[in-house]
């Protein structure tokens, strides 16, 4: 044992020499010292031996490690000296490279501006799950089993009874059932509904407002919607309030702003119409009322649901919605 370890110290050395660099040595630095290396083999070896031998062998196994251990490490140091040192291919004197700045997503900037103005007007910010029970998102907003909403071409369901939302609406209710009246609350944030075109996608965001107080009417609704839109655009910006349908609000209307892309001409943005829908607003039905436990003789309120992309595509003149989600930082940069 004593002989072999002799000559696999004189071998390790005699290859170290000869190695140029760091790569080399630590080439054998495995060969020698590595979990199947030649030292440690003998190292196993020593439990073979009669016992009488074990304690000489293993104290020389062990001097013979510690020696190409040092033997290797000094090598490595020296390669690196004599190459210049490990930072030689870094050349200090050039200008750094510029990192791109971030910035806000224009959706992210829209629903921020909006809420902005709600808040001026007194509203609070409310927000909530976006996996929803159905509970919440239809039945206590007045929309029965067999309503068309809940068909699974128009809501991702999770499981029976639990969906992502289809809308912040369901906020409503979660307030209302926490306190009672006054209550002007604004609910920002994603929703989810199978749809997909050029002004329709999967995910998209909403803001959601609701206030309920005593002899809250249809005109106090046509005056906050009035004034964000115009605080939103300008005063010179034309919109039109359209009756409508919605089960958790009678009476309903649609908020339609005119087309600043084709400028009410109509194009495929506007359906050739001339208008873009961007609300959806109405008097909360007496049924969401009820389910919350609030006096239906006493208290009134109004809903509405604000579509902020549809909103930014409005204000930057974008022509499909698409855009805002495929990440083209040539698109992202112009805002």
């Amino acid at each position: 044992m004593k002989d072999t370890l002799e000559k696999i110290r004189h071998d390790a050395l005699k290859d170290l020499d000869t190695a140029k660099d760091p790569q080399a040595v630590n080439a054998l630095r495995t060969r020698y010292l590595g979990r199947k290396g030649a030292v440690t083999q003998c190292l196993r070896q020593i439990s073979t031996l009669p016992p009488e031998q074990r304690p000489e062998a293993g104290k020389l196994a062990n001097t013979v490690k510690k020696a190409l251990e040092t033997a290797f490490t000094e090598a490595l140091k020296r390669l690196e000296e004599t190459a210049g040192g490990p930072l030689e291919a870094l050349d200090v004197t050039l200008p750094g490279r510029p990192f791109g700045r971030g910035h806000i997503h224009p959706i992210t900037q829209t629903a921020q501006e909006a809420c902005d103005i709600f808040l001026r007007l007194g509203f609070e910010i409310v927000e909530g799950p976006n996996v929803e029970l159905d509970y919440y998102n239809f039945e206590a907003l007045n929309i029965p089993k067999d309503h068309p909403a809940r068909d699974m071409q128009d809501t991702f369901y999770i499981s029976k009874d639990v969906v992502l939302r289809t809308h912040t609406s369901p906020m409503q209710v979660r307030v209302m059932e926490k306190q009672p009246p006054p209550v002007r609350i604004i609910a920002p944030g994603p929703v989810y509904r199978v749809d997909s075109d050029v002004s329709h996608t999967p995910m998209f965001h909403q803001i959601e407002g609701l206030m309920v107080e005593e002899g809250i009417s249809f005109g106090d609704l046509k005056g906050i919607l009035t004034t964000f839109v115009h605080q939103m655009f300008d005063e010179e910006t034309a919109l039109r309030f359209r009756p409508s349908f919605f089960p958790f609000t009678e009476p309903s209307a649609e908020v339609d702003i005119q087309c600043v892309i084709c400028r009410g001409k109509g194009c495929r943005v506007c359906s050739r119409t001339g208008w873009l829908e961007v609300l959806g607003s109405g008097m909360v039905h007496p049924a969401v009322f009820e389910m919350v436990h609030y006096d239906t003789d006493r208290y009134t309120g109004f809903a509405f649901g604000v579509g902020i992309e549809r909103i930014a595509m409005l204000k930057y003149g974008i022509d499909d919605i698409r855009k805002f989600f495929e990440n083209d930082i040539r698109f992202l940069n112009q805002f």
